[in-house]
């Protein structure tokens, strides 16, 4: 975390939750991506600019970034909560139409990274960046292999209907906000042999996942604020049944955290939890979860970092979705 528990808010990026989102995130691009991607940068940067004036439509994350900017009604005069900071490979110019949509939507967000077709991932320590979620795999990796919490965002739910004035998020357990070694037992293994070592270190802390300190932070700020009408509501939604729940509930006392919600599905599809819950976001690691959950609610999916090898292997390859 950035701060501990007693330490005054500043008005700077490492004092505030700071989320970095790529412009194809925050509106829906995807016409425009697809421009990009069979006509080319100069066909693409044309249609931005005779189209500057015309206001992009929502896209998967808009809801849970406008919920998240009301959160700095709370903060003292000067300070903030929390900032949101465009990280797009738009060029400058091009982005002129992001702006306008921005400025549109009454967003308050002032602060962006234009990296011109370069990779975003060298930029996300600059702008001190807690979570980048981007619809790009490749720039999400990159971010992840850096020491970033990022995800992936899906496609964006058809007749999905936010709640306000509050933000909603729901993440998986395993993988996401702990770490895969319980996983990978239940994958090698079997169910028998995960529950058999879920229960017997039922007292002892799960390590922390790629999205435990982004967890503990909105916790953090959460717990900070008045609980009545508090801006946050935080769920856990798992695969893990009873007795494997144990070790969970010990590891978030541990931490600190008190989630509003939890949810043990022992395997269960996840979607008509999270449209009850009316998540903002969803993070899973796992598509046949994502694949359903998506369909009701926003949601990311949250790669593993790679080793350095694969890394290599990612970055020579070639680019199967951009992100502008």
């Amino acid at each position: 975390m950035k701060r501990a528990a007693n330490t005054a808010l500043k008005p700077d990026l490492n004092a505030c939750l700071v989320i970095g989102i790529s412009s194809r995130a925050l509106f829906d691009l995807e016409e425009e991506n697809r421009i990009f991607e069979n006509e080319g940068v100069a066909v693409y940067r044309r249609y931005q600019r005779q189209h500057e004036q015309q206001i992009l439509r929502p896209g998967t994350a808009f809801h849970v970034v406008h919920e998240l900017l009301a959160v700095n009604q709370y903060a003292s005069e000067g300070q903030r909560l929390v900032e949101v900071v465009i990280m797009s490979r738009n060029s400058p110019d091009t982005g002129m139409r992001i702006f306008h949509s921005i400025e549109h939507y009454g967003l308050d967000i002032t602060r962006a990274a234009f990296a011109g077709g370069e990779g975003l991932d060298a930029y996300l320590d600059a702008f001190s960046v807690d979570l980048f979620l981007s619809r790009s795999e490749e720039d999400v990796q990159a971010a992840v292999n850096a020491g970033v919490a990022a995800a992936v965002l899906c496609q964006q739910p058809e007749h999905y209907e936010p709640i306000h004035n509050q933000v909603r998020i729901a993440f998986d357990g395993d993988a996401v906000l702990f770490s895969d070694e319980s996983e990978r037992i239940y994958q090698e293994r079997g169910l028998n042999a995960f529950t058999s070592h879920e229960t017997l270190h039922r007292l002892d802390p799960l390590a922390e996942g790629p999205l435990a300190k982004l967890l503990k932070m909105i916790a953090w700020i959460q717990n900070n604020l008045p609980r009545e009408d508090n801006p946050f509501r935080l769920a856990l939604v798992t695969a893990r049944s009873s007795p494997a729940h144990a070790r969970v509930l010990y590891t978030l006392r541990h931490w600190g955290v008190d989630l509003d919600e939890a949810f043990f599905l022992g395997g269960i599809s996840k979607d008509k939890v999270l449209k009850a819950f009316r998540a903002h976001l969803f993070f899973d690691d796992q598509d046949v979860y994502l694949r359903d959950a998506s369909k009701v609610v926003p949601a990311a999916k949250v790669p593993y970092r790679q080793s350095a090898a694969a890394s290599d292997e990612q970055r020579d390859a070639p680019v199967a979705d951009s992100d502008i």
